[in-house]
């Protein structure tokens, strides 16, 4: 073979090297982040992104066990405040800082910072510190016992102790340890990431990702259909067999309308009760979602999680018996404030329109607001404005009541819209009772007043639905978490 015809080869080889082996996915997300900083809003856009930038001392497997990430092993419990965490050799961050005991004490300082503020304590409980043993060995402190403080440190994203001092920076250009690498973000539009070809758990398979930001569903349906899209969140269930593929999980979140019971449009309980009784979950759950979401048993904790109550009922769909509530309340005729946003879950907004019709049947006015979801982030973390009443869909990553606990329930923590008192006090006890069966009994008799005080409207749990191409291999995980690297293209 002469010189021409094995150049002409070689060249060819590099070439088909360079572009055949190239792989880049699009994904199909339901709203943009509104930051990228991974510590300090509690947003699933930002979380669907930097769920592969960013890694956590543990992790969980596709289908939930919680497993060590970025430490070496599962943690010890030096005593009844203190945990002890291995750290992993030789990770570095995207910009070349060492992983280790500096960075898990950064990390859990800003976090907790009062000065940060951060929407995100809802998932950590009683944090209150860390301290450096040495290099690969850090041990993280709470202000009480808490039992589950190792699935706390799988929602803990760790970030440069450097980097992270500069609050715009990581906001815009987030640096973490895992297998993508932030490339460009274009406002409005897209975000994109490359491979971590150093990442310490293997080089990815897939190159490049772009992450597109689609509100509306069908938009992200046509989009799939068309070739433009690889992955779409919240597919259309009426349309799973319109696709290339459709799969389903059963997934973390359960919709619910949190209440503002001090506020005066809810503050009698009959209202509340009434709230709760004028809608029918079993119509939403077939109506909307094909059967892809169940009806909650009475509460907002996760079926599954540590604390899910058994005893209690579905509230019943009588509106006949709500119009009676609402009229012994001296309360028809009045107007309630509902809350919401538009896309970044399934069918949101039908859900949020169809429980205002149903309120609107037993004789109240209702106020839908449907806002921006950064602003109606801003609105529902807004503690000294609570609205009479907001939707959202509440995920349970930590499988245990404490997350709703944390999140929609204690006065003065998350979501929450109450002052109650008693309330609180008895949360703080469950959280930090280390006795298995002391601790499932304090749940239950929080989850009936719950229940009995109609402290928010719980609907439906859902399952998450996504749609893919044909060149795509992956199974969803029940964590709801997007994570690249999982996944395989075939061409």
């Amino acid at each position: 073979m002469n010189t021409r015809i094995l150049g002409l080869a070689a060249g060819l080889a590099v070439l088909f090297a360079s572009t055949s082996w190239a792989q880049s996915i699009t994904v199909a997300i339901g709203s943009e982040p509104s930051t990228l900083d991974p510590q300090l809003r509690d947003d699933g856009g930002e979380r669907q992104v930097n769920d592969n930038i960013y890694e956590a001392l543990m992790a969980r497997t596709a289908t939930g066990d919680l497993v060590p990430g970025l430490a070496a092993d599962a943690p010890t419990q030096v005593d009844a405040r203190t945990w002890q965490f291995k750290l992993r050799e030789g990770i570095k961050f995207h910009n070349g800082e060492p992983f280790n005991a500096d960075a898990v004490v950064a990390s859990v300082l800003r976090v907790i910072d009062p000065a940060n503020n951060s929407e995100q304590m809802a998932y950590l409980g009683p944090l209150s510190g860390a301290e450096k043993v040495d290099d690969l060995t850090v041990r993280i402190i709470t202000s009480a016992p808490d039992p589950i403080l190792p699935a706390r440190m799988y929602w803990l994203k760790m970030v440069p102790a450097a980097y992270s001092k500069n609050a715009t920076a990581i906001a815009e250009k987030p640096v973490g340890t895992g297998p993508y690498k932030f490339g460009t973000w274009d406002r409005g539009n897209s975000i994109t990431m490359t491979a971590n070809t150093d990442y310490w758990g293997g080089e990815p398979q897939i190159d490049d990702v772009t992450y597109r930001f689609v509100s509306e569903a069908g938009t992200r349906l046509s989009g799939l259909v068309a070739g433009e899209f690889d992955v779409v969140v919240n597919l259309l269930p009426e349309f799973a067999d319109s696709v290339p593929q459709a799969k389903s999980v059963s997934g973390l979140e359960t919709s619910v309308i949190i209440l503002g019971v001090d506020n005066p449009a809810v503050k009698d309980v009959r209202v509340r009760r009434a709230l709760n009784m004028a809608i029918d979950r079993h119509a939403l759950a077939e109506s909307l979602f094909a059967g892809n979401a169940k009806v909650t048993k009475g509460q907002l904790v996760l079926p599954g999680a540590f604390g899910y109550n058994e005893s209690l009922e579905n509230w019943p769909y009588d509106p006949q018996g709500a119009k009676k509530l609402i009229a012994e309340a001296g309360a028809a005729g009045t107007t309630i404030d509902l809350v919401g946003e538009a896309g970044r879950w399934l069918k949101d907004r039908e859900l949020i329109e169809a429980v205002a019709a149903y309120w609107t049947e037993v004789g109240l006015k209702v106020n839908v607001e449907i806002l921006e979801f950064s602003v109606y982030l801003d609105r529902i973390f807004d503690m000294g404005n609570r609205p009479d009443s907001y939707f959202v869909l509440n995920s349970n990553e930590l499988f245990d009541a404490d997350r709703e606990m944390a999140f929609a329930y204690e006065p003065g923590q998350g979501g929450a819209s109450n002052s109650d008192k008693a309330l609180g006090e008895a949360i703080r006890a469950a959280r930090s009772e280390v006795d298995v069966e002391k601790r499932k009994a304090a749940y239950a008799v929080i989850t009936k007043k719950l229940h009995d005080e109609a402290y928010d409207v719980p609907l439906l749990n859902h399952q998450d639905i996504y749609g893919m191409s044909e060149k795509m291999e992956w199974q969803p995980r029940v964590d709801s978490k997007i994570i690249v690297r999982e996944m395989k293209v075939n061409e």
